[in-house]
């Protein structure tokens, strides 16, 4: 039997050479690199300033240490509060995305700030231990503590418990996925709302897009790769790996909430997200999913300009705004 060519949609043309000039800034995600991309990631981009967390006064930022899971060490939670308004607030809380090896719970507060500051939720970001060091089930454990203690904790969050909204980006958008599959399955909290961008949700590498990109995009199959088997070791692909670290693995989705799904027509993780999505509309979920043509993973962080990116960014705003005032 001859080996099908797997082949890729082309990037959309105003992307790629933003693509071309981003490939060139980083490399690839391997041991020898990680330390260096954690840098990165924590300090920003050389000679870029730090956003201000606090909009100019309009959000209180506090960090916050809670519990971790049973028997294991504290958590940090990153907290974003309206300075003006009485509350109480939806809440959005996130897991921030970073291949399950990279990453901080400041990673994505520069996407949820203007909620914050236009006084409409307060935002929370967990600080999650990472593989390969903590490999699964830290990460998707301590994910699920921030949340537990942010659900009990309401009063002194000024949140109302019933509106939570659990997002997430990437490896985030799988953390996401299965903290809502947890909150589920252990009946605590209840999650309004779940928000999967551009979501790593299965280590198997059994659909075409998981295994079309060598050397291409920003999260290849071999950067994949060695998110998985970071996070999962010798169990990668295999039978014993927990629906909660790789949700595609589920086979029961009924009784979610209400989820928005997005992501690129040209990036690794576009057929997991489809079938997710699917699959969570036919146990009765509603979800609103969106495939960008030509979008490579986390094309609208990287070229926030383009026109592809400003369709998805007002999309996904609309969603979020009316998931808070729901």
């Amino acid at each position: 039997m001859t080996q099908q060519t797997i082949i890729r949609q082309p990037f959309d043309p105003e992307l790629e050479p933003i693509l071309e000039a981003f490939s060139g800034l980083l490399p690839r995600i391997s041991d020898e690199s990680l330390q260096q991309m954690r840098r990165f990631s924590e300090e920003g981009i050389p000679g870029v300033e730090k956003p201000d967390f606090t909009a100019g006064g309009k959000v209180r930022v506090e960090q916050i240490r809670v519990p971790g899971p049973e028997g294991a060490p504290d958590i940090v939670l990153h907290v974003l509060t309206p300075t003006t308004g009485d509350g109480p607030w939806p809440l959005l809380y996130n897991t921030h995305g970073g291949g399950m090896v990279v990453g901080t719970g400041e990673t994505e507060i520069p996407l949820n700030l203007k909620y914050v500051a236009e006084g409409l939720a307060v935002f929370v970001a967990v600080d999650y231990r990472l593989a390969p060091e903590h490999p699964d089930p830290a990460p998707i454990e301590d994910c699920y503590a921030g949340l537990v203690w942010s659900a009990q904790n309401a009063e002194r969050l000024n949140i109302y418990p019933e509106r939570i909204i659990v997002c997430g980006v990437s490896a985030g958008g799988g953390l996401a996925a299965g903290t809502t599959l947890l909150a589920r399955d252990r009946g605590f909290p209840a999650v309004a709302h779940q928000i999967l961008v551009c979501p790593m949700l299965d280590d198997r590498f059994e659909t075409p897009s998981s295994q079309m990109l060598d050397g291409e995009g920003t999260w290849d199959r071999n950067d994949n790769m060695y998110g998985w088997t970071s996070l999962l070791g010798d169990r990668r692909g295999g039978p014993d790996v927990s629906i909660y670290a790789a949700p595609a693995r589920a086979e029961d989705l009924s009784g979610l909430p209400h989820a928005y799904v997005d992501v690129g027509g040209a990036e690794t993780f576009r057929d997991e997200a489809i079938t997710y999505a699917q699959r969570m509309m036919q146990a009765g979920v509603s979800v609103d999913l969106h495939v960008w043509s030509g979008g490579f993973h986390g094309f609208d962080a990287v070229a926030p300009q383009a026109g592809i990116s400003q369709a998805s960014l007002y999309v996904r705003d609309e969603f979020i705004r009316r998931a808070l005032a729901s």
